[in-house]
């Protein structure tokens, strides 16, 4: 799966309820799978913090 022209993975979370979804680096948490890759658009937009 592709979310924003990066390669993403969305799977379903063990011993918990709902999804995640991991891209760049980043990981996203929805009650269904929808819901994880919508948080995670979102989590691409923001800049990177300077450190």
């Amino acid at each position: 799966m592709k979310i924003r022209g990066k390669p993403a993975k969305v799977f379903k979370i063990r011993n918990r309820k709902g999804y995640a979804a991991i891209c760049c680096n980043n990981i996203t948490e929805g009650r269904s799978s929808a819901m994880a890759c919508a948080r995670m658009e979102k989590a691409l937009l923001r800049k990177p913090k300077r450190g």
